[in-house]
């Protein structure tokens, strides 16, 4: 069975594949600073004789171009050029890809001005990494999963390889930011952990994904209300030309898209997608059974070259079937908390363009509904949760250019929070013998939040890039309701290829919804506060091959800590399914002060080869840093995800415009955890004594092109831990067998995906 399959993905070939197929090429190109569309911009695809200029719109379109992987070139006198790799042509849909060009200013006589496959944003001027969409599809062992994507990066961490969870230069799993199409989103992860960022595998559709800016820490004070990370992800709008559509079928999910033009000036996006993970559970034996759907629509209006629209619609619908008929079963559920939850994202965003500058307003709705539960062996409940969480958001943000190498960003926000909590958790004891007893916490709340930020960015005597930025946040949900968050950045160009860059500030984040909800004492929690402080060395080894090295040190301040468990800081909890396991430390139901505090000090490398004239592709990172949290009781203590040594080697080739192999490699020091003592219990004085073993694995992925006369077919097969090491990701106690159980990870996991593209 096994040779059939492999025989019909790779051996057969296709007898009506049409000969010298052709595909286009179209985008727009745009000034980066006032977004205005820029006109005469020379496009080209390098080492070809194809290419086209901008048209008044700043529009472009390359036709009859045959299929295979490209290189595109733009350029224009007085800009900087800029070359974007992995430019996939086919037979099917037209390849849209867009340019954002920065004004070349540099008149000094030993900085020459070439062309460049990494492109800076003047925002962002450290720890800032970008992934097209090729770049995301192709990872192994990602499902084609953005966030997963992400873990192959310096300074990030996985709690744990089955999840998205992440962690961010030590920080905690709900100190990350997702912002999708402009819209800031809490959570884009299906069954997302309340009270923080991640999830199993994340429910934006990455057909549609444009590309991606993940920050790691000194970003502008554009972005807020969060300590670590920054994750923006752009969405394509749909094809102009015609309708079109792609069936899917991957390793954990099956879906739909379709896509066209609506009228001449106005076009449209849809999918929609459900997992089988639960037809394989059941068939299995499983006791529990999760399944998960999740829509994506999104549709873009153009009223004229300086006025247009965009409403974006996303969705996931998830829930956990439990199966108790068998006592092994029943037994493997009560050690598992079970959420069933919807959630969803709707916008609408309004963009105008004027001579020097540009602004957006939306307004947009989050809505996450929590029904969480959990049962012991007997049937009997142990804790349940049934949570809504909405907020109401207007957001407005200006951009204006003040001359060629100055601008200045402005932006307000007000936010409504609708928050209803229904809590349950009767005289539980955790295993270092303290009780946790709320008989019924009914919380219904609205919360306002308000924010305003002004940023401004100057290229001061062609060597100094400059970036000086306020913001002033307000929470109504806490005594101390105001917080004034400075920021500064500083990159000195020795040359174009050389930077050192520097960037410190101050962060705040709100304590999460449902640690308000436990105890009414939690009103008195501070935001947390984190400070940043970056310092890096940038060096362009090649047009196409980057090196970064950056060393950073954040300082936490105000972070929850526990008046019961005097062990505990709410820095070290957030990341897994959380429940009785966990003696529910993540949902911050008992009396809680900001009185915690941390630190985190690391240095990472990054070695990032783009895909150019050569066949050959990868990323080189390595992570070195030490994280710190002190409870209530005063121990300083290594943080429950602190990984001291993180590598990651991740690469591919393309033989050609038919197949490419990619693989990744990562290893990592083992977590902190805590001992059990014979009967099960745990010693506070033990709280994050010992480590898990290092893990390591390897993935490999081979991908396959098809391109007929009128549709595209993708083949793949992907291969996780690839030698089979079984990764300990957890240490717990069979309250059965009396004795200490080490969860592994999956072995060696084979899977197979297709699409089919019309």
């Amino acid at each position: 069975m096994n040779k059939l399959l492999l025989f019909l993905l790779y051996g057969f070939v296709p007898l009506l594949l049409a000969q010298n197929e052709k595909g286009s090429i179209n985008g727009k190109v745009i000034d980066m600073m006032s977004q205005q569309p820029m006109i005469g911009v020379t496009i080209i695809v390098v080492g070809t004789t194809y290419g086209g200029t901008t048209d008044l719109n700043g529009e472009y379109i390359i036709n009859n171009i045959p299929v295979g992987s490209y290189r595109l070139k733009a350029s224009a006198i007085g800009y900087e050029s800029i070359i974007k790799a992995d430019v996939i042509v086919n037979s099917v849909r037209p390849v849209t890809l867009d340019f954002a060009l920065n004004e070349s200013v540099i008149l000094i006589q030993d900085i020459t001005v070439t062309s460049d496959y990494f492109q800076k944003d003047p925002h962002e001027i450290t720890s800032v990494t970008n992934f097209s969409y090729e770049e995301i599809r192709r990872a192994p062992g990602g499902f084609e999963d953005v966030i997963r994507a992400l873990s192959i990066l310096p300074g990030v961490a996985q709690a744990d390889a089955g999840r998205n969870d992440l962690i961010v230069r030590g920080g905690a799993p709900s100190e990350n930011l997702y912002i999708v199409d402009g819209f800031m989103v809490p959570n884009i992860n299906h069954f997302g952990s309340q009270g923080a960022t991640g999830g199993p595998l994340s429910y934006i559709n990455l057909d549609y994904v444009k590309e991606t800016s993940f920050s790691t820490g000194g970003f502008s004070a554009i972005y807020g209300d969060k300590l670590s990370s920054v994750l923006k992800i752009d969405l394509r709008n749909g094809r102009t030309d015609r309708f079109g559509g792609k069936v899917t079928i991957s390793a954990t999910q099956f879906g739909l898209d379709a896509e066209g033009p609506l009228s001449s000036n106005s076009n449209f996006i849809l999918s929609a997608r459900r997992s089988y993970l639960d037809f394989i559970f059941k068939a299995a034996g499983f006791g529990f059974v999760p399944e998960y759907y999740d829509v994506l629509a999104k549709y873009n209006y153009k009223f004229s070259n300086s006025n247009s629209l965009s409403y974006l619609f996303a969705s996931a619908f998830d829930n956990v079937k439990f199966f108790n008929d068998t006592e092994d079963q029943r037994y493997d559920n009560a050690r598992a908390l079970g959420s069933d939850q919807i959630q969803y994202l709707t916008g609408l965003q309004f963009r105008h363009l004027f001579k020097n500058g540009f602004y957006n307003l939306s307004i947009s709705r989050n809505f996450t509904d929590y029904k969480t539960a959990q049962r012991d062996s007997l049937l009997n409940p142990i804790f349940q949760n049934n949570s809504r969480e909405a907020e109401n958001i207007f957001n407005g943000d200006l951009v204006y250019k003040l001359s060629s190498t100055s601008e200045i960003n402005i932006g307000a926000f007000a936010k409504q929070i609708l928050f209803n909590a229904d809590l349950k958790l009767p005289n539980f004891q955790t295993t270092f013998g303290d009780t946790l007893n709320i008989n019924r916490v009914i919380n219904k709340t609205d919360f306002y939040k308000f924010g305003l930020y002004s940023q401004y960015s100057d290229l001061i005597a062609s060597r100094f890039r400059v970036n000086f930025g306020i913001r002033l946040d307000y929470f109504n949900g806490i005594n101390n309701k105001l917080n004034f968050s400075p920021r500064f950045s500083i990159s000195y160009l020795f040359n174009y290829i050389t930077s050192i860059n520097f960037s410190t500030g101050i962060y705040y984040q709100n304590p999460s919804y449902i640690w308000l909800a436990g105890n009414e004492i939690n009103k008195n929690l501070k935001s947390i506060r984190a400070d940043h402080y970056v310092l890096g060395l940038e060096n362009r080894l090649n047009m196409d091959l980057l090196l970064k090295i950056e060393g950073f040190y954040k300082k936490y301040k105000n972070y929850p800590a526990s008046t019961l468990r005097k062990y505990l800081v709410l820095a070290n909890t957030g990341a897994g399914f959380a429940g009785a396991e966990d003696n529910f430390s993540s949902f911050g139901l008992e009396p809680l002060v900001s009185e915690g505090k941390g630190d985190v000090i690391g240095i990472e490398m990054l070695l990032q080869k783009k895909s150019s004239g050569s066949p050959y592709y990868g990323i080189f990172s390595l992570t070195y840093s030490e994280s710190y949290y002190t409870a209530l009781d005063g121990i300083r203590r290594s943080g429950s995800y602190d990984q001291k040594w993180i590598l990651n080697l991740s690469g591919g080739y393309i033989f050609n415009e038919k197949w490419e192999l990619n693989s990744k490699f990562r290893f990592s020091t083992g977590k902190p955890y805590t001992p059990f003592n014979p009967d099960g219990s745990q010693n506070i004085l033990n709280y994050n004594l010992l480590r898990l073993n290092p893990n390591h694995s390897l993935d490999l992925r081979l991908d396959r092109r098809w391109n007929f006369q009128n549709w595209m077919l993708i083949t793949y097969i992907d291969i996780q831990n690839v030698y089979n090491h079984k990764n300990i990701g957890l240490v717990r106690w069979d309250s059965r067998m009396k004795q200490i159980e080490k969860e592994a990870s999956i072995g060696i996991l084979p899977s197979i995906g297709v699409s089919a593209e019309l």
